[in-house]
């Protein structure tokens, strides 16, 4: 573990964060990794991870990835924070869980407010329950802003409908077809928005409960395996899954023109970006598209107190900032993802610190 951590400066996936920790605890089993990417706009946040990973190594770079995904994130979304995110190693029938998730907080405690977490990937509305009885650190509490997968949807709705405006001259969903990769929380959210406005679902997930769950609410949804859903013939391809879906194999294979998904890290590389762009398909940048959840849970701590109004106006901002994107990629014949990160770079590293 020592060798990860003295190593991290020499893995690609670091880019001078502020903070790297393991953290671990032999009572309970906890075995964790907390990054900082960047905190010139504020404290950082992002949520924590629940997830089997096939070794520590593997964690290290996925935290490290998603930290600074979420500096990114939090710049273009204009909200006064920095990039964090935590990844607990540990399968998802643990018998030890909630101890493991009281000892994680404990562990965020002693980051005294630099550190923000909440829900991600593998973490229940229960789970948070137990993380903020032992932190005051932890957002997206039930009584509070609560589960932000839908807001992450809506975030995705709006920023594709700026990808259909561009590409076909208007915004409709009748008409259009989707193929959503991932039907759990964010994916089956946008599914119910684009089915209920008349769009045509392609759907996948590997859980058989999902499958069974989308098929129930969405009757005529079509279903496929999920390793041949970026194959389908569609108008907008939304990966609602986990990452590291667009490589140098997949990008050829794939018969949409519009992309724009909730999943975190679509691109296994930056060249990747390039690639969709040569190949003439429009990428909404994923941490634009599904910043809507972190819009949501930021929103506990601005001193006004939560509002979801404030919080649906806010996440209809994506569209703009989506349309803007790509028409400077266009301007500039420059891929959406390139632009996106240098107009995210300019705000947070030139930024302040503002007022919540």
């Amino acid at each position: 573990m020592k060798k990860i951590l003295l190593d991290a400066s020499r893995l690609p996936e670091f880019d001078n964060h502020e903070l790297v920790a393991f953290t671990a605890d032999r009572k309970s089993g906890l075995k964790s990794f907390i990054a900082i990417h960047n905190t010139n706009l504020g404290p950082a946040t992002g949520g924590t991870r629940y997830w089997a990973y096939d070794s520590e190594e593997e964690a290290f770079r996925d935290v490290l990835r998603l930290s600074r995904a979420m500096t990114y994130k939090c710049a273009l979304a204009r909200v006064p924070y920095g990039g964090g995110k935590g990844v607990i190693i540990a399968n998802s029938h643990h018998p030890r869980r909630r101890k493991i998730l009281a000892a994680y907080a404990k562990r965020v405690n002693l980051l005294e407010g630099s550190f923000y977490t909440g829900e991600d990937v593998g973490i229940t509305p229960d789970d948070i329950s137990v993380l903020a009885r032992q932190s005051h650190f932890i957002i997206g509490r039930e009584k509070f802003a609560g589960d932000p997968s839908p807001w992450a949807a809506l975030g995705v709705f709006f920023a594709l409908q700026a990808g259909l405006e561009v590409v076909f001259g208007n915004a409709d969903i009748t008409g259009r077809t989707f193929a959503v990769k991932g039907l759990g929380k964010v994916g089956g959210a946008l599914c119910e928005l684009l089915y209920r406005r008349g769009g045509t679902l392609i759907g996948a997930d590997i859980d058989p409960d999902r499958v069974r769950s989308a098929k129930r609410r969405f009757p005529r949804i079509k279903i496929v395996e999920a390793k041949e859903i970026h194959r389908q013939r569609v108008d907008v391809y939304a990966p609602c899954a986990l990452g590291g879906d667009f490589n140098k194999k997949t990008i050829p294979q794939l018969r949409c023109q519009v992309i724009c998904g909730g999943a975190n890290n679509q691109l296994s590389s930056e060249k990747d970006g390039e690639r969709l762009h040569g190949w003439g398909i429009l990428y909404i940048p994923d941490y634009l598209a599904n910043a809507g959840g972190l819009i949501n849970v930021v929103s506990e701590l601005d001193k006004r107190g939560y509002s979801s109004r404030r919080v649906r106006k806010k996440v209809k901002d994506i569209r703009k900032t989506a349309k803007k994107i790509i028409m400077l990629s266009e301007k500039l014949n420059k891929p959406t993802s390139d632009v996106a990160d240098r107009l995210a770079e300019r705000i947070f590293k030139n930024g302040k610190r503002r007022k919540k």
